[in-house]
């Protein structure tokens, strides 16, 4: 691939680019659109304003890049909570360090490449990429000195970096537990594998235990129970009807005239679609109560409170009894956290779901290996032809060679990728996962390994994927390997940062399929807009493409430089486009309390020994054996400190501080506030509880449980 096909590969790029930015300045501001783009600000003020019409509507314009600039990181965490904050440092992090490899790299090490052989250069235009990597450089060459400067300055301003994040990041997860309102899951634990007694109810039995064993801090519990069929129809029917007769999302004309409604797949005007009022107030009938006592089938789970913070934390990380099966505890996730769905699953089948979702996971990792040998390829298409003859039909064209060879590998990628986020997201369900963050965090890690393994590993492995595994049976090569297959592959990387980088953002600030949907609501389908229908954050899919990113930005950074610019424009557009969607778009329904950086952490700590390992065998190819000397001692600082980084940060991320805890209770029994918490504590858990916008669904109490008659909730 030479200049001419990157040239022709970023021009189609940035077109796009430019082209969905206009339209999205146009579109944000038409009437019709508002719930698409500004749906969480609608959300929280529930007011909807009606602009004149104007021709500036019409107008493209960068407006909404100077109001997400403007916005300070305490908005960004009163608006999207600590989580939105953590996401947004990513990009702060990694727009420093590439800046400062920018300038090492593209001043230092791209003129050793280029000029590393003594050869005659022609038009830049018509140079090969190969000219301004590694490879250029002859062995035995002394300026490779330069390389190994570059590794040290790269190494030692990251992990300067990386300190003082994470440190950040740490007072500001303290920050977050002390300073917010009082949160009923600090007072609450869940515990699962309760043995059941034919001899007792259900409720008796926990609260026996907790009384007898927790007697001074135990306040009250909750049992978690399954509904019948006819119970999740009356609840799925509940919903239909406040859908139906929600006067601001329907509506509807008060007026004492009939109400006609547009088919908007034929055009006829009917009256058959007419809104009825019922009587109905939420009230639960007979049949209802009854079903909900035969159908509801007790689980072998319960939240328990706690009189303080203090207690509950100690209870969920004790062992409960001598038989570490029974009586489990953890601390609960937050009410509006809770997946409901798996709180049922029995304590003694997470074991096998676990190792049946990994399973399922590397199945499906090594199944991809198909579309990804293809997409590599199309990289060395005149490779490719000689085994699939029927590729030779393509034009023998300058233009069309380059659009397939520089442009349409990462496009067949990226669409093969599309599927990867649900597949991830549905093993994480089956894992088991009892929080909603959980669920999303854990999706997160495997998209990542997942997305490192088939979009770096397996493009950089040259030839079939499967003829080289061999490698993994004999680690000591694998350092050349790599040193020899990155550079190779430095130019399908620039084009994937053009592609899934560039394209990616403009196309999440346009909302393509969500305005799409949006259209086919309103014109085809004749449905009004849903206020209550806000996406919330996709982090589990976003976090691990910048943490690609990043990944590719380090392990090229001195192999092949050209790449650094490219991702500086991504970094820097990412930066303002999802301030921007965490401002107007996506909702923060709960959030993990900034548990995502010890993951971008530990994958920047991983970038950075991968582009360590890779610079020691170029340096052992290069016949460089002082630079690849130098390189060790780098190696084993850096996993100095990771260690350092994981002692002394990440347990905040992981447990609470007793002393903030003990802290909070003596100014909440102080402030006599710790009465009315746990009043609170006993309806904090509902189940089948909508987003926060919407009140909570009833909770069902056991009648017929001796004792506590607010102990039963079902899901």
């Amino acid at each position: 691939m030479n200049i001419s096909a990157l040239l022709t590969s970023a021009g189609i790029n940035i077109g796009f680019s430019a082209l969905f930015l206009s339209l999205y300045s146009i579109l944000r501001k038409q009437p019709s659109n508002v719930y698409v783009y500004f749906g969480r600000r609608l959300e929280k003020e529930n007011s909807r304003n009606e602009d004149p019409f104007t021709l500036e509507r019409f107008v493209p314009s960068a407006s909404w890049i100077v109001k997400a600039w403007e916005v300070t990181e305490d908005e960004i965490l009163s608006i999207g909570g600590l989580d939105a904050v953590v996401f947004l440092r990513i990009f702060v992090f990694s727009i420093r360090i590439f800046s400062i490899t920018a300038v090492v790299c593209v001043f230092g090490v791209l003129p050793v490449n280029y000029f590393g052989q003594a050869m005659q250069h022609g038009r830049i235009s018509s140079e090969s990429l190969d000219v301004f990597t590694i490879a250029n450089v002859k062995g035995g060459s002394k300026w490779l000195w330069v390389h190994c400067t570059a590794l040290y300055i790269i190494t030692c301003s990251a992990c300067s970096l990386l300190y003082s994040e994470y440190k950040n990041m740490s007072q500001m997860k303290l920050a977050h537990v002390t300073g917010s309102p009082p949160n009923p899951s600090h007072f609450t634990i869940l515990v699962r594998a309760i043995p059941k007694s034919t001899e007792e109810y259900l409720t008796d039995t926990i609260r026996n235990f907790f009384t007898n064993y927790h007697g001074s801090s135990y306040l009250s519990h909750q049992i978690i129970s399954r509904t019948g069929r006819f119970q999740k129809f009356m609840s799925n029917a509940k919903k239909v009807y406040k859908k139906f007769v929600r006067i601001r999302v329907t509506a509807l004309d008060n007026k004492c005239r009939p109400n006609l409604y547009r088919c908007g797949l034929c055009g006829v005007v009917s009256n058959s679609f007419q809104f009825y009022h019922s009587d109905y107030n939420g009230k639960t009938t007979d049949l209802e109560r009854s079903d909900t006592r035969r159908k509801r089938k007790e689980c072998s789970s319960a939240f328990v409170f706690f009189k303080t913070r203090y207690a509950a934390v100690v209870a969920s990380k004790v062992l409960q009894t001598s038989n570490p099966m029974q009586w489990v505890t953890g601390i609960a996730p937050e009410p509006c956290d809770v997946y409901w769905p798996n709180l049922w699953i029995p304590f003694g089948q997470l074991w096998i779901r676990r190792l049946a979702t990994l399973l399922a996971t590397i199945v499906f990792m090594f199944l991809f290996l198909i579309p990804v040998t293809f997409v590599q390829g199309l990289t060395q298409l005149d490779q490719l032809q000689q085994k699939l003859p029927f590729l030779n039909r393509i034009p023998n064209k300058a233009f069309v060679i380059q659009f397939v060879s520089g442009y349409l590998p990462s496009v067949i990628l990226q669409l093969f990728l599309y599927s990867v986020p649900p597949m991830m997201m549905m093993f994480s369900t089956v894992e088991g996962s009892i929080s909603r963050s959980g669920r999303k965090r854990s999706a997160c890690c495997k998209i990542l390994y997942f997305t490192i393994w088939n979009v770096f590993f397996v493009n950089v492995l040259s030839g079939s994927v499967i003829s080289q595994l061999h490698i993994f049976s004999r680690p000591r090569d694998i350092p050349v390997h790599l040193a020899k297959a990155v550079p190779r592959q430095a130019t399908f990387f620039i084009t994937y940062v053009l592609t899934l980088g560039w394209a990616s953002l403009s196309s999440e600030v346009l909302q393509t399929f969500s305005i799409s949907y949006n259209w086919m609501r309103k014109y085809v389908f004749r449905w009004k807009e849903d206020p209550n229908a806000v996406p919330s954050f996709p982090y589990h899919t976003e976090v691990p493409k910048v943490l690609l990113f990043g990944l590719i930005g380090f392990t090229c950074s001195i192999l092949a430089p050209l790449i650094v610019p490219f991702l500086l424009v991504y970094f820097f557009l990412g930066y303002l486009v999802y301030r921007n969607q965490i401002l107007n778009v996506y909702s923060s329904y709960y959030e993990s309390g900034g548990r995502m950086w010890p993951i971008v952490h530990n994958t920047t700590v991983f970038s950075l020994l991968l582009m360590q390992i890779i610079a020691l065998g170029v340096f052992g190819t290069k016949d460089a054996p002082v630079a690849s000397g130098f390189t060790i001692p780098l190696l084993i600082f850096t996993l100095l400190f990771s260690e350092y980084c994981r002692h002394h940060f990440n347990p905040i991320f992981k447990n609470f501080s007793a002393q903030d805890f003990i802290e909070m209770d003596r100014e909440d029994e102080q402030t006599g506030r710790m009465k009315d918490i746990h009043l609170q504590l006993l309806t904090a858990y509902c189940p089948l509880t909508p987003p926060p916008t919407t009140a909570p669904e009833e909770t069902y109490y056991d009648d017929s449980a001796a004792g506590d008659a607010r102990n039963q909730v079902t899901i």
